[in-house]
């Protein structure tokens, strides 16, 4: 535009800075956006020369774009002037509204500053609004302001040389500028906006992508992972529901998925593991037991919970691993049992037997001066338990203790069936055992023992134990029994054993010595089994030795 006939602007003109302005609001990204902006100054406002100078986000501004000039350009732009410097420029010199005029005869004091410049010397101006080589002209840009407030954040600087008529800017040329740097703030603004709008949809698009693939990845391997996978909810009225399970798991419980979300893992685990699995469930840690299956059988599995939040604040659920360890289990079942039962007869060994008679006693406690005092005045003994005293013939066998919750146990003490019913030890010693194994050999003896064994077990309830102590000697553990009801037994036991027993193709005889001992608390099992043992010897010497068995 033409200065010098300002007070009429050609429609040429005004056409042409309207099109600077939309090609500066349509550029497709920041980059084109302020080329544009640098290109509208040379091509729409009359200057020879243009800069674009941006605010970095450390504050300093760079050389972002610039028009007008090819050598100057590959000259300058991508420097670097320190926001210090710019703060200086923009507070010194001649100020046209928001423009910032620095006329010759001041800005020799920034040759020397850290701000990229162009800016060549020349002979003095011939005339007032003559522009001089060395004159400077700024139009600071800033964001747009908010309703009712002050100008906005800084975002950069136009810097502009050389009007191609040669003079200082006029009202109208300055007014031009300053709406144009107005303008431009906006259209760079709007092109940042886009930018991060872009990044971010690239970010979002990029972490929607790595979401899908681990959703993908985490699909597959729950999918079609060897062992038994579950998601069940955690926390409500719904806490353990299952939600979701794989393959494995529906084979290894029988059950199709479908099935499977119809179920808690609660409705599913063996009743005496139920405490097991809620606590497993609070803790979101790992247990090892039963799960039912669809036949109505059980199998053991290790079961691991890990607590997963489906978002900040958002829902949490439990992703339960199944391992079925069941053949694991099975060898653990069958070592135990091999160390705690008899491997020839399959009978509770002799560290069985104590364990199972220990669990029902408790030792005598309290001041043994005061238990002999209330045995003399009860005449009987009287045991305590748990600081307490109690007669076990008027108060009956079963003595429970407000301490220990312990079932005491008690004994008959009379030699006369006086009704009070106990724990009795029946100490069985075959008689004419060792005859068997010198005539006919181990085998034969091994034979014997196995026959024996198996005909007290047939013989005695259920819940009643038969033990095998070493060699020939076998114990009976049988609970409830009167003095009648144990020496009952203990004939019913002999008749058993003296029938003929096959053994390496010959029938051979035993005989059988009982002796019936009682278990009460204040005992050891050790003491328990010597008693019986005595009276067992005692029964065995009273007999004729042709009668101890029956051939």
């Amino acid at each position: 535009m033409e200065t010098e006939s300002e007070p009429y602007v050609r429609l040429a003109t005004l056409r042409q800075l309207h099109q600077v302005m939309a090609d500066m609001n349509t550029a497709r990204s920041l980059a084109d956006t302020l080329q544009t902006v640098a290109d509208g100054v040379v091509n729409g406002l009359g200057y020879e020369l243009a800069c674009v100078n941006l605010v970095r986000p450390d504050g300093d501004l760079v050389v972002a774009a610039f028009a007008g000039n090819p050598a100057a350009e590959a000259l300058i732009t991508g420097r670097v002037g320190s926001r210090e410097s710019w703060e200086r420029r923009l507070t010194m010199g001649e100020h046209w509204g928001d423009l910032v005029f620095i006329p010759h005869t001041e800005g020799w004091v920034l040759d020397d500053d850290d701000v990229p410049q162009w800016y060549t010397d020349g002979p003095a101006p011939r005339f007032d609004d003559e522009w001089h080589p060395s004159d400077r002209l700024f139009a600071p840009m800033y964001t747009p302001p908010s309703p009712g407030g002050s100008c906005g954040e800084l975002i950069g600087v136009l810097s502009v040389d050389r009007p191609r008529n040669g003079r200082r800017p006029g009202a109208w040329g300055r007014e031009a500028l300053q709406m144009y740097a107005f303008q431009a703030a906006i259209a760079i603004s709007n092109a940042r906006l886009r930018a991060n709008m872009q990044r971010a949809l690239v970010r979002l698009e990029r972490d929607q992508q790595a979401l899908r693939a681990s959703e993908e990845s985490f699909r597959q391997a729950f999918e079609y992972a060897p062992s038994g996978m579950a998601i069940a909810e955690m926390g409500g009225d719904q806490h353990g529901r299952i939600l979701r399970t794989n393959d494995a798991l529906c084979r290894l419980l029988g059950r199709p998925a479908s099935a499977m979300r119809r179920y808690a893992f609660s409705d599913l685990v063996h009743p005496e593991d139920i405490g097991t699995l809620l606590r497993t469930s609070a803790e979101g840690g790992r247990a090892e037991l039963r799960l039912g299956r669809r036949d109505g059988t059980y199998v053991w599995v290790s079961l691991r919970n890990s607590v997963v939040a489906d978002a900040a604040d958002g829902p949490r659920f439990l992703l339960t691993h199944v391992e079925d360890i069941e053949d694991r289990k099975r060898r653990e079942l069958q070592l135990a049992h091999r160390a705690s039962h008899d491997s020839l007869t399959g009978l509770p060994n002799s560290a069985e037997l104590r364990s199972r008679l220990s669990s029902r006693l408790c030792q005598r406690t309290g001041n043994p001066g005061a238990l002999e005092s209330l045995d003399a005045a009860y005449g009987h003994p009287v045991y305590d338990a748990g600081g307490h005293g109690f007669d076990f013939r008027s108060g009956g066998v079963e003595v429970y203790d407000g301490f220990d919750h312990h079932v005491h146990t008690a004994a008959p003490q009379s030699d006369h069936d006086d009704g009070t019913k106990g724990l009795a030890v029946l100490f069985c010693d075959l008689d004419g055992f060792k005859s068997i194994n010198d005539r006919f050999g181990h085998n034969a003896g091994d034979a014997v023992l196995i026959e024996v064994a198996r005909r007290l077990s047939r013989a005695v309830r259920d819940g009643d134990t038969v033990a095998r102590l070493g060699g020939d000697e076998f114990v009976i553990l049988a609970d409830g029994l009167g003095r009648a009801d144990a020496q009952d037994l203990a004939v019913r036991l002999r008749n058993e054993i003296i029938q003929p027993i096959r053994a390496e193709g010959r029938a051979v005889r035993v005989g059988a010595s009982f002796g019936i001992g009682w278990a009460h608390c204040g005992m050891t099992a050790d003491e328990v089994l010597k008693s019986a043992d005595e009276r067992m010897y005692v029964e065995k010497r009273s007999r004729p030795k042709q009668h101890r068995r029956a051939g």
